[in-house]
């Protein structure tokens, strides 16, 4: 168990009981209720997040010092890589709560945000630093007009956002002096130290750390074209390629630099739109380029699927083992069915991380 860190409770407002105005304010949140928004709408573009605890290092942490000329240049800091974007806000804050709230030493991690270069970036900064008043991070335009060319249509349109490839770019979006970053998806939660998971050995060669799952049935990630040609089925020869699931990596970014592993992974991407050899997104490339030479991790840090399948996001249980981070991938995000009133059992895990700032609030 990490050590705890300190917890600042954040200030609550007081509200005054006025009983007797009851009965007229229950009638205003029926003609409000009435009036709203779609839920669609209300969840994009009013995002409202509650404030997080403040939390201190313990005295153990060691100090972070400037080591470069950029400000997120940090000796002995825990780098860690998101995106951001209006639909998985809420997941997004919930992830860096979660982060803060179970290291030991949260005041060393810094946080590398990559938005689209359209998005508000202002906002994004506003809302962050409003729920984080001390979270060091900073955010990176991602100009999807890169890939948006070399995207396929896969099997969920949600596995088709440019953003979603943004994962290929970080050694070009973040400063050079960052030579190994932790990439986390937006729906998930941590329940333990990411210090232990970003100081995942890589040994010699490996550029990234990830769980492997080498009982998944490998071949179905590729098409019968890709398999049946001789030159493209010889692609894993002499690896033992497993399936690994790309939410969750350590990445040694100096030798992803050095290897050019942005350019290998957009190559098999302009084959793809030439000759359909895979289905799902952002993740084959990443099998192609890497399953069978990725140093491992134990599978606590990805109890993932638990977002169900791609196609009917179906509720599911924990993988068999310890847990460290709760990964909710696939098509049912905990916060959609949360507001739905469908919840799954295990999203009740997700909730307590969730900042969402509700319009009203009634005490009795």
């Amino acid at each position: 168990m990490p050590t705890l860190a300190l917890i600042v409770q954040p200030y609550h407002l007081h509200r005054h009981h006025h009983h007797r105005h009851l009965p007229l304010l229950l009638l205003f949140l029926l003609i409000s209720a009435t009036n709203a928004p779609p839920a669609s709408a209300a969840t994009t573009n009013r995002h409202r997040f509650k404030e997080a605890p403040q939390f201190y290092n313990s005295p153990t942490c060691p100090s972070i010092e400037t080591s470069g000329t950029s400000g997120m240049c940090f000796d002995q800091a825990v780098h860690v890589a998101m995106t951001l974007d209006a639909a998985y806000l809420r997941g997004s804050m919930a992830a860096i709560f979660s982060v803060l709230q179970h290291s030991s030493c949260p005041q060393n991690i810094l946080f590398h945000f990559i938005a689209s270069a359209t998005a508000n970036h202002h906002r994004l900064r506003h809302t962050i630093s409003r729920s984080f008043p001390s979270l060091k991070f900073q955010i990176y335009p991602y100009d999807a007009s890169s890939v948006s060319g070399l995207i396929s249509t896969s099997i969920r349109s949600a596995l088709d956002s440019p953003l979603n490839y943004a994962r290929n770019y970080l050694a070009n979006l973040l400063p050079q002096c960052v030579t190994r970053v932790v990439y986390l998806d937006s729906d998930l939660v941590l329940v333990d130290d990411i210090a232990k998971l970003a100081s995942t050995p890589l040994g010699d060669q490996s550029v990234l750390a990830a769980p492997e799952y080498c009982n998944a049935n490998f071949t179905s990630y590729f098409t019968p074209t890709f398999w049946s040609n001789p030159t493209l089925s010889l692609t894993f020869a002499g690896r033992k390629a497993c399936y690994f699931n790309t939410g969750v990596m350590v990445i040694d970014l100096q030798r992803w630099r050095q290897g050019d592993y942005t350019t290998k992974i957009i190559e098999w991407m302009e084959l793809q739109k030439r000759m359909r050899i895979y289905e799902l997104g952002s993740l084959p490339p990443f099998l192609l380029v890497f399953a069978g030479n990725i140093a491992p991790v134990d599978h606590r840090w990805n109890q993932h699927g638990l977002g169900g399948d791609n196609y009917r996001g179906l509720c599911r249980d924990l993988h068999p083992g310890q847990v460290s981070l709760l990964h909710w991938s696939g098509k049912g995000k905990p916060w959609v069915r949360l507001d739905a009133n469908r919840p799954c059992p295990l999203d009740a895990l997700w909730a307590p991380y969730d900042l969402l700032q509700t319009p009203f609030a009634l005490e009795s």
